[in-house]
């Protein structure tokens, strides 16, 4: 009998219990509005440079915050009295089962169990839900300041790279494993050339430092130098992609992928072949650019060499040797004339061309896997990216270590750098693109969903830093290229 007066006893506490929960449930949420309403009149009379939609947006998220943390506070509570109500009925039981007195020692062991068992439920309430508010503050955050502005669809294979035109028109270039390359206004996203001069993929594209001439290279075994005219199309108003939707990752399948039978490129206007061939290498040429002035262009290719030509007459003027692999990128100075190279032989090799008369070469030496590219910065930095997961920061005066190291969880691709704000744009294999200050700091990543973003491996990123539309682009094998609006002084205040 004492045991099942107990037991009502306990069914009674228990239905107060919830019912006094859910009373105070009921008055969080009456209170919810009057308290919004308080806090929005707080902050407009406060002296605030944020934009409206930014200032409620904070107040909305702060909101969940408050009544999250209020909800666990009452759920606490309610499991600290739980807790106290198990101890004393396990301190009955110790009492009147068969007469006997259970020890000091066995009471304690049963209340520390079962008080382990509702704190670990705590623990775990508490880091789920706070866990959720950080990714959702995080989210807004990230697509407040990185929005996806445009799409580029017309490449039938996936694009292996992405470049801005240094002179006017500023036009976008894409290379591609289709065979072809293409050019698109930035602005309205239509095809404005195609070319169509290689029997091989396209695996990358740079434009000239002062004309309307473009430098490909090619699967088959060449790089072409070739002129293109363009008209700007009038731009039309552009949609807010990011406002498409609000989930932050997805999962995707092929048919997901934009529909190369529809593509914008098939009747835009097409260059058939080029003013130039560079046909000195023995295997796949994968990179190519121009040294600075434009007289002079290098290539990478699989043969495991680089070759400096002279544009005007097509001439080989140096075979650059010593990688003991196949090379996957080569890079220019903005400035200078050097050359650096990134090889499947985790190292690449910086070429200086600045004495006429001979070429020096060093070594890098600190990745583990292949170096996929390896640019330059303003000053004497070099930044590689690298299969190893790995970005590295270097001092051309230091070459024996890097400065900085960024870790990051998938390969790296082929990296860029935003000169004027030292900003690293990582594209990566698990379709992620993230952003990096040149002392490691992670600063955001390109928001992704299952209406924006990329849906396979990230291939390259180029930085535009004066258009006031995009100011990056990247491209993958998904065949689109995409257009981004970088909030960069809003980034560089978030670090």
């Amino acid at each position: 009998m004492p045991i099942e007066s107990g037991s009502c006893a306990s069914a009674r506490q228990a239905k107060q219990k919830r019912k006094s929960h859910s009373l105070s449930i009921r008055r969080t949420n009456s209170s919810e509005q009057e308290r919004a309403g308080l806090q929005r009149d707080m902050l407009e009379g406060q002296d605030s440079k944020l934009p409206s939609s930014v200032r409620n947006t904070l107040l909305e998220l702060f909101g969940q915050i408050e009544r999250e943390f209020e909800n666990l506070y009452i759920e606490n509570l309610e499991l600290r009295r739980e807790i106290d109500t198990l101890n004393e009925r396990l301190a009955a039981e110790g009492q009147t089962i068969d007469g006997a007195e259970l020890s000091k020692g066995q009471l304690k062991t049963k209340a520390s169990h079962s008080t382990s068992q509702l704190s670990q439920k705590l623990k775990t309430t508490y880091k789920a839900s706070t866990s959720k508010i950080v990714s959702s503050f995080k989210t807004t955050t990230s697509r407040a300041i990185c929005q996806l502005v445009k799409e580029y669809v017309g490449h039938r294979d996936g694009i292996w790279d992405v470049s801005v035109a240094k002179t006017q028109p500023v036009v976008l270039g894409t290379a591609s494993a289709d065979h072809t390359a293409l050019l698109w206004s930035i602005e309205t996203g239509k095809c404005l050339v195609k070319y169509v001069g290689h029997v091989g993929s396209v695996n990358s594209i740079k434009f000239h430092p002062t004309e309307q001439v473009a430098l490909t290279a090619s699967g088959d075994q060449t790089a072409h130098i070739w002129r293109y005219i363009v008209q700007l199309p009038t731009p039309q108003p552009t949609a807010d992609c990011n406002q498409m939707s609000g989930e932050d990752e997805v999962e995707f399948s092929d048919k997901d992928e934009p529909d190369g039978d529809g593509d914008g490129s098939s009747d835009c206007p097409t260059v058939r072949g080029p003013l130039t061939s560079l046909k000195s290498h023995q295997g796949v040429v994968i990179a190519a650019d121009w040294l600075v002035g434009g007289k002079q262009a290098v290539t990478a290719s699989w043969d495991r060499t680089a070759n400096l030509y002279d544009v005007e007459t097509s001439e080989l003027v140096h075979s650059l040797t010593g990688h003991d692999q196949e090379l996957t990128h080569c890079c220019t100075h903005p400035t200078q004339r050097l050359v650096v190279t990134s090889s499947r032989d985790t190292t690449f090799r910086l070429w200086d061309f600045r004495d006429p008369s001979i070429h020096s070469v060093n070594v890098f030496q600190g990745h583990t896997d292949t170096v996929t590219s390896a640019v330059f910065t303003v000053g004497d930095n070099v930044v590689s990216g690298s299969d190893d997961r790995t970005v590295k920061v270097w001092d051309l005066k230091n070459m024996r270590s890097p400065i900085a190291t960024i870790r990051t969880d998938s390969a790296v691709n082929r990296i860029n750098v935003c000169v004027g704000q030292r900003i690293i744009a990582l594209p990566h294999d698990n379709r992620q693109v993230r952003l990096f200050d040149m002392s490691g700091v992670r600063l955001a990543r390109l928001p992704r969903s299952n209406r924006q973003g990329h849906r396979r491996m990230v291939c390259c990123s180029a930085w535009s830093e004066d258009h006031p539309i995009c100011n990056l682009f990247t491209c993958g094998f998904d065949r689109q290229a995409i257009g981004w609006n970088i909030n960069i002084p809003a980034l560089l205040q978030e670090k």
